[in-house]
């Protein structure tokens, strides 16, 4: 029964050994132990500081981000409708000059067709008068051989200019 009841010579060096120990422990150990835990605590406040940070700084750029993509894609449907509005200008512009070309040559065929038609008509009144000429020439041939119907024209002449 002496370890379950310890004496007060053994109880006394007990006491003073563990507060030995306890003190050398205080000095040496637990000032370094804790130092190197607040370190530790503050070295992981600080990454999950940084940690939030990059965060926020992530959600700022990948804002950025949308808001560039926005922007880049509204500038590409912008150049694409200007593209198509270019198109549409350039195919317009081409329909009215190939119009214009069409009625100029329409109207250069006219000018010609008219021209061959004037040129036509008047090669047939000269045909038509040289025609009438020579037959006139040749009735009056006919009727000239003839000295009684050379005094009948000439009378008849005679009668139609003093009618006038």
């Amino acid at each position: 029964m002496g370890l379950v009841t310890p004496d007060y010579g053994l109880l006394f060096w007990m006491v003073l050994t563990f507060l030995v120990v306890l003190y050398i422990l205080k000095k040496f150990a637990w000032g370094p132990i804790l130092s190197s835990l607040k370190e530790r605590e503050d070295s992981i406040e600080e990454a999950l500081e940084s940690a939030q940070k990059a965060r926020e700084e992530m959600g700022k750029l990948q804002a950025d981000n949308e808001k560039i993509l926005a922007e880049a894609r509204n500038e590409r449907s912008q150049m694409l409708k200007e593209a198509k509005d270019l198109q549409q200008k350039m195919i317009e512009e081409a329909k009215q000059k190939a119009a214009q070309e069409a009625d100029k040559m329409i109207e250069s065929a006219r000018r010609a067709i008219e021209n061959e038609k004037e040129a036509a008509i008047s090669e047939m009144k000269e045909n038509i008068a040289s025609l009438s000429v020579l037959i006139a020439e040749k009735i009056l041939k006919k009727q000239l051989d003839d000295p009684e119907k050379q005094k009948e024209l000439m009378d008849q002449y005679l009668k139609d200019i003093k009618l006038n």
